[in-house]
């Protein structure tokens, strides 16, 4: 079940009802959850990693609306704050939807798998509508992969959210599981993360770590999908290690042959 703060769009509340209530959607989430955590020992790309992503889009986007950043919907297709909502969710929840079939190319996958059940999901809406925010949502799914380059403030969000699930529970599989690499130690350290309205910069993303190899997480991952979303004049981001002692993390690492 998907928890969204709809607040007063009632177009994105149809969404998240429609979602709820669809059972091919629950089955591809449960195919990219069992491929991922089961097949591959990775960190969770079900509904949880859905859901994260969704609140930071939705949180991120609402912050940049209340400070006159024009969404793309509304600039080159006259609709509203609202449906641009409802694409920053969209994408957020369909951008992994190819990992039931293939991690490499998933996002290629995603989107023709997407455009599926989003038909069902915006059966309510005018036509052009209906077919404007589909664009849009493969649009931003597209561009959530490593080299991918947002046009869009919408597709901008959802690339940034989707690098801030970054905390200790994303690596708990596979760093319990022996895993223990620079990306599942590094997510290990991040304790949490928080997207906050700041006056100057718009968003501003404050990182709390438990060791510093969190920064690895910062500097070489969040940074990529910062540098390229199109929204990074928007972002202010800062890392810090809290406590007076830094956590201890792994004991030996040994080099497997």
């Amino acid at each position: 079940m998907i928890n969204i703060p709809c607040g007063n769009n009632h177009l994105l509340e149809q969404v998240i009802n429609n979602v709820n209530s669809n059972e091919e959607i629950s089955t591809m989430w449960e195919m990219t959850n069992t491929n991922a955590v089961k097949r591959m020992g990775w960190s969770d790309h079900g509904p949880v990693h859905f859901q994260i992503v969704a609140n930071g889009a939705l949180r991120m986007c609402r912050i940049l609306e209340k400070h006159h950043v024009e969404m793309g919907i509304v600039k080159d297709f006259g609709l509203t704050n609202h449906h641009a909502e409802v694409v920053v969710v969209l994408a957020s929840l369909f951008h992994d939807l190819g990992m039931m079939i293939n991690r490499r190319g998933h996002e290629e996958y995603s989107l023709f798998l997407s455009m599926r059940v989003m038909d069902q999901v915006l059966d309510f809406l005018p036509i052009r509508e209906k077919i404007i925010i589909i664009g849009e949502t493969q649009h931003a799914i597209i561009n959530h992969r490593d080299d991918g380059k947002p046009k869009t403030v919408e597709a901008g969000i959802m690339r940034v959210a989707d690098a801030l699930d970054m905390s200790e529970g994303r690596s708990r599989i596979p760093f319990e599981q022996g895993e223990v690499n620079i990306h599942s130690l590094s997510a290990y350290a991040i304790n949490k993360v928080e997207i906050e309205d700041n006056n100057d910069t718009p968003i501003e993303i404050i990182i709390s770590m438990n060791n510093s190899s969190g920064l690895f997480q910062v500097d070489e991952l969040l940074k990529e999908k910062l540098i390229n979303s199109g929204i990074e004049k928007y972002c202010n981001v800062k890392a810090y290690v809290v406590g007076e002692t830094e956590k201890k993390l792994i004991t030996e690492f040994i080099v497997k042959k």
